[in-house]
């Protein structure tokens, strides 16, 4: 009897604790077009840090080191131009990229190894084999490979961004579309390095009896941005990717704002620079002992029913802990389930913000209701409030509420993942 007065207390907490309304106000605010797509570096990622952040101070949060905003420094990388001569030809910059971290670069047989991709060899297997590769490197690809060169061409281009203070690969790696095998050959790249800021935006409710004890909630607030118009739009709201989410952060702190119950310490995170890397979740859990972190609940599209339907949601890595399982438990009683993740090959368990501190040893899961495979606004410039179903991201707004009271009280502590080199 006391178990069932017990959820039955949660549940009308859950229920009374949320207003529709803001919350519909909140996400609509995050994927207006005013936020410009919440790019990194863009202002309308200012913009969306300025509004979580007054909405973090009217949930009663309390701010890291004065301020609501991590700022942290990353180094930007950008190809600027590339010269690159075979037996005396130069080729055609059409037929070329590359990616460095080196201001300039000059190379030769001497410094340089060459790797080449032929007609029947899998283009994205070598590929991914030689870009973590430590070593200059000259890439010949065979011009059947025109598509798929193009493609990645397209997005070295935009360059690439690393946090400030860590080691950096200084190598250099040259891809070149060509049927030539050249005798002799010498190349001439030049990158230009800038230092930019940053910043997720982070709020705390202390802990009562178990300040020390950490429960992390998280969503990642950037998006891709300003993309190639279609029709007359141009800006990728990122409305389920994942305005729905922060959505879900800023209501839950606000209902623990008004609570003040946690015996555990609550952190809520809104990452930036997840879609270029997940730069902020790398820096958060840089700053963090995360022997103290019991867990960690990420949000991540939750605008859509799931593929269990309506009430529910699912957990990448399940199997790597048991928090899916207490989460569970804190939603008996209700229509609501939280569920292994339906997409094992997807490797959601390692795509998101969660991500770090998974690899770090902690309970740190993704919770999600999209259906990854066949979502077709999933980065384009139709993921926009309209497609939202707001209702599911309220009821999974108080289940994620109900299902975490046993972690916030202390009452329940999940097992650790093991730990995984990077």
């Amino acid at each position: 009897m006391l178990l069932l007065v017990s959820g039955c207390s949660v549940k009308k907490n859950a229920e009374t604790l949320f207003n529709s309304k803001d919350i519909d106000r909140i996400v609509k605010t995050l994927a207006s077009d005013e936020m410009e797509g919440r790019a990194s570096f863009s202002v309308g990622i200012e913009r969306s840090a300025d509004f979580i952040s007054s909405e973090f101070e009217e949930a009663g949060l309390q701010p890291l080191n004065g301020s609501f905003r991590q700022t942290f420094l990353v180094d930007s990388y950008t190809p600027v131009s590339a010269r690159i001569w075979f037996d005396g030809k130069e080729i055609g910059a059409s037929q070329t990229f590359f990616s460095s971290k080196n201001a300039s670069f000059k190379g030769d047989h001497h410094n340089v190894t060459v790797v080449e991709i032929n007609k029947n060899d899998d283009f994205m297997s070598i590929y991914r084999k030689y870009a973590s590769v430590e070593e200059n490197l000259l890439l010949l690809i065979d011009p059947s490979h025109r598509a798929i060169f193009d493609r990645i061409q397209q997005y070295v281009s935009r360059g690439a961004v690393e946090l400030a203070q860590e080691k950096k690969d200084l190598s250099t790696k040259i891809f070149v579309l060509t049927e030539d095998r050249p005798t002799e050959f010498s190349l001439e790249t030049v990158t230009s390095i800038e230092k930019k800021e940053l910043f997720n935006v982070v709020g705390v409710i202390p802990g009562k009896s178990k300040e020390r004890e950490v429960v992390v909630f998280s969503a990642h607030y950037d998006h891709i941005g300003i993309q190639k118009p279609v029709g007359q739009d141009s800006i990728a709201n990122g409305a389920d990717d994942d305005a729905s989410g922060v959505t879900a952060v800023i209501s839950l702190a606000k209902a623990y704002g008004k609570k003040q119950d946690n015996e555990r310490t609550l952190v809520f995170v809104a990452f930036t620079a997840e879609e270029i890397g997940g730069f902020g979740s790398r820096y958060f859990s840089q700053q963090q002992n995360v022997d103290d972190i019991v867990g960690m609940i990420n949000i991540e599209m939750i605008g859509k029913d799931s593929k269990f339907g309506p009430n529910s949601m699912f957990v990448t890595g399940y199997e790597h802990s048991d928090l899916g399982q207490i989460m569970q438990q804190g939603v008996e009683g209700t229509a609501f389930s939280f569920h292994p993740d339906p997409y094992p090959e997807q490797n959601l368990f390692y795509r998101s913000d969660n991500a770090t501190l998974a690899m770090l040893g902690v309970p740190a899961h993704t919770f999600s209701t999209v259906q990854i495979v066949n979502d077709q606004y999933y980065h384009t410039v139709k993921d926009e409030y309209e497609t939202l179903d707001v209702g599911n991201i309220i009821s999974s707004i108080k289940a994620l509420y109900s299902g975490s009271q046993k972690l916030i009280s202390g009452e329940a502590t999940p097992t650790r993942v093991k730990k995984l080199e990077r």
